[in-house]
């Protein structure tokens, strides 16, 4: 797997450009043009120049040049018919400026790795030993849904009680921030559930009717305005499925019908009586309208539906169906916020690394790596390896940017015996008979000098000895460079010098006591592009 992305035949950012901007133009319009046949526009008629206006032959030696008050004057003369002065800043009287953007739930929202595709990640890290940039991984989980958790936490109080409730349906497995949004969601979605509309037949109104009014928005008649119940209505509707639109706009855009045929409907609907049946109950029970289902349900069955809570974690695919409106936009700016840098998903992400035996290190004091082993000098000269190993790390540090194929041609190359070469000649073909197709030659098997470097690469590689980056590169453990000593402990110079115990070196001698030496870590050529991570995850888990 390699990490370079190969090079494309086309380029990317033009397809993100508008149409006219993707090709350079054929010929150059103006390229002849230098400004000569541009018509004056001070020439008068006759062919002379136009005096420029005079700006200080006002009637009272002002420089308005005689301009009434009442006329096009600026934002300080009032208008010739009176009243308001003018502002062109003012928005126009016909256009309704949107409502300001409510304030975000205070509630804590955490995009986590799901565990079954850190599993999978973890044992394609394993089973490459490759080091992946671990911000890169992180990246490549904020992709898609399918390979997250959400987990929505409330913030407590100073009293401890929660600054933003969280309730959870269980019918559904949705999450609401108030017993309203649940309840009118219940209603809406599982009304048949908990309830049965039953229509009786009943007087139809008195009167003659010839229009009704009808909402522009939703279609739904309300009935004539000179109606008892029509005002009801109205409120109802706006209340039930325009809440967060104000009223005076929803009540704008209501219309007047004067169809025969939805007059008539609405006639029907009201020579008819709803009544609801409630289901899910001891005894039977009929209510009148929705304002008593809403007042039974909430009395008897949300309690044990809906109920708060201060954590709850669903999919990611789930939380991308929540029907919240608040909760959805929550979602949707912390997405973006950990898309432009994802730190709490790639912190997240080393715990649960951490939780599999991977290690971490950063390469030049910037990326942080997750691989196999961290980082680890091996000294030749103190160490006693094989002639095999010594090889290896020579080749390396000889041959900067080197690879595994470049490593195994040079140290292990195949004979040319063993080399791959084409496939016998088949019988000729009967004439008008098309010539078949060469067989392919067969694979060639690897020798036992490469599979004896690929051995003690993987050695390498498991110690931390060699580090084999995501685009295939390898690098060789950097010696640490020893920490500076620490200063020395002045003693009191009233204090006498204690005698030195058995076996216990003091003086001069304690400076040539070794410092612990530095953590490792690997420096990348400049040149390197940033090494990608694994290129496919598995969805769901391997």
């Amino acid at each position: 797997m390699s990490s370079t992305p190969p090079e494309s035949e086309f380029d990317l950012e033009k397809l993100f450009l508008p149409a006219w901007a993707q090709n350079p133009p054929a010929t150059n319009k103006y390229a002849s043009f230098s400004g000569e046949d541009r018509p004056n526009r001070r020439m008068d008629d006759r062919g002379g120049r136009r005096p420029p206006p005079r700006r200080d032959s006002g009637p009272s030696g002002d420089r308005s040049g005689g301009r009434p008050q009442g006329g096009r004057g600026g934002d300080r003369f009032p208008r010739s018919g009176g009243g308001k002065p003018f502002d062109r800043n003012a928005p126009p009287a016909h256009r309704e400026l949107p409502p300001p953007a409510a304030p975000l739930p205070q509630l804590n929202v955490n995009i986590l790795p799901d565990e079954k595709v850190v599993e999978s990640l973890a044992r394609q890290i394993r089973m490459t030993g490759r080091a992946y940039p671990l911000f890169d991984i992180a990246r490549l989980v904020l992709q898609k849904p399918e390979r997250q958790q959400i987990r929505f936490e409330t913030v407590k109080k100073a009293d401890g009680q929660p600054a933003q409730p969280l309730y959870f349906c269980a019918l559904d497995d949705t999450l609401w921030l108030s017993t309203d949004e649940a309840v009118n969601h219940l209603l809406n979605r599982h009304f048949d559930t908990f309830y049965k509309a039953e229509r009786t037949p009943t007087d139809p109104p008195r009167g003659t009717y010839t229009f009704v009014a009808q909402c522009g928005l939703s279609g739904a008649i309300l009935g004539p305005p000179n109606h008892h119940d029509y005002q009801n209505q109205l409120r109802k509707l706006h209340a039930e499925r325009f809440a967060r639109m104000p009223f005076e706009s929803f009540k704008a855009r209501v219309k007047i019908v004067k169809d025969e045929a939805v007059v008539k409907k609405w006639i029907e609907d009201q020579s008819f009586k709803t009544e609801f049946v409630c289901l899910n109950v001891a005894e039977p029970l009929k209510l009148g309208s929705r304002e008593e289902v809403e007042k039974h349900f909430r009395e008897v069955h949300l309690g044990n539906i809906v109920k708060p809570e201060d954590a709850h974690t669903v999919s990611g695919v789930a939380a991308r169906q929540l029907r919240s409106p608040d909760l959805q936009r929550l979602l949707r700016l912390t997405g973006e916020e950990q898309r432009r840098f994802p730190l709490k998903v790639a912190t997240t992400l080393s715990q649960q690394f951490a939780g599999h035996g991977l290690q971490f290190f950063k390469v030049n004091r910037t990326l942080t790596h997750v691989s196999v082993a961290r980082p680890h000098y091996l000294d030749l000269e103190a160490t006693p390896v094989s002639e095999g190993v010594k090889r290896i790390v020579d080749f390396i540090n000889q041959n900067p940017r080197s690879t595994r194929r470049k490593l195994l041609a040079a140290l292990a190359p195949l004979p040319a015996s063993s080399a791959p070469t084409v496939a016998a000649a088949a019988a000729p073909a009967e004439p008008g008979q098309p010539a078949p197709a060469p067989a392919p030659a067969p694979a060639p098997e690897s020798s036992p000098e490469q599979t004896a470097v690929a051995s003690d690469l993987h050695w390498l590689i498991h110690q931390g000895h060699v580090i084999e980056f995501a685009n295939g590169v390898l690098e060789t453990a950097k010696k640490p460079l020893p920490r500076p000593p620490k200063p020395e402990r002045k003693t009191p110079a009233a204090a006498p010098a204690e005698p030195a115990e058995a076996g216990v070196v003091t003086g001069d001698a304690s400076a040539s006591v070794a410092e612990p030496v530095q953590e490792e870590a690997v420096a990348t050529p400049a040149s390197e592009p940033a090494p990608a991570a694994p290129s496919e995850v598995p969805e769901g888990g391997a």
